[in-house]
């Protein structure tokens, strides 16, 4: 059977024009109340920004043999635990008759303050998978085949983001693919290296400028990192799982 990439191209299109209106609402909403947040944080306090992405996320596995499955994103019920903690905090949670089929975080990121949240990110996205994978080997989720693990990043499309940045090291030198990469440039790498390492199933990043309230328009850096890549690995994952039951 063919899989069911769900029309993504057009869903995305949709998330990224309501990531950037749902900012919007989300500081207009501070501005009239009188009461805003400093720098880039009013666009974020609405919590519902990568909604869009979730709901293509939900599409696919509903379209791919599990339309019975329970899709979680309230977030009373979106922890799983952990290894080198209690537990951990996800942004979406697939399960089928007790097993977990796949687990994702979505992640955004606008500027102007990109190098330390580009750090944050990387530290926060490597240690979340380890933790997982360590608990699934000591058998955290019972007998269970590898879940899918995503995770999908935003990222501002502008001149700070796509300008190359410059590191000093002064012991060592750094890899040669960050010598001169951009924010952007970095996050690609970063995702590519997740998935290399199988920290994560599928690790994508796109980028989109403000401007695509109004036209949805994201960009792709690889794809190896591209959303197509993402959308058929769990669309591939789904029906593996779909065909067992």
């Amino acid at each position: 059977m063919a899989l069911d990439l769900a029309d993504y191209e057009t869903k995305a299109r949709d998330a990224v024009m309501a990531f950037w209106g749902n900012r919007e609402k989300a500081r207009q909403k501070q501005i009239e109340a009188g009461k805003v947040d400093q720098g880039e944080r009013a666009g974020v306090t609405g919590g519902k920004n990568m909604d869009g992405f979730v709901a293509l996320v939900k599409d696919i596995v509903h379209a791919n043999g599990l339309a019975h499955a329970d899709i979680y994103q309230e977030r009373r019920v979106l922890t799983l635990p952990g290894y080198f903690r209690p537990t951990k905090l996800w942004d979406l949670l697939v399960m089928n008759e007790g097993r977990l089929i796949a687990a994702f975080e979505f992640k955004s990121q606008v500027g102007p303050s990109f190098g330390n949240n580009f750090n944050n990110r990387t530290e926060e996205a490597i240690g979340t998978a380890h933790d997982l994978w360590t608990a699934f080997r000591e058998g955290a989720f019972g007998e269970q085949t590898k879940p899918f693990v995503g995770w999908l990043m935003l990222l501002e499309d502008c001149p700070k983001s796509s300008a190359p940045v410059r590191d000093a090291s002064p012991h060592f030198p750094v890899f040669a693919e960050f010598k001169n990469a951009s924010y952007a440039q970095r996050y690609n790498v970063l995702c590519r290296k997740l998935m290399q390492e199988q920290l994560y199933t599928v690790a994508s990043i796109l980028t989109s400028p403000r401007a695509a309230v109004s036209s949805g328009d994201y960009a792709q850096l690889s794809d190896m990192t591209g959303l197509r890549t993402f959308v058929s690995e769990l669309a591939g994952h789904v029906a593996a799982e779909a065909s067992r039951t």
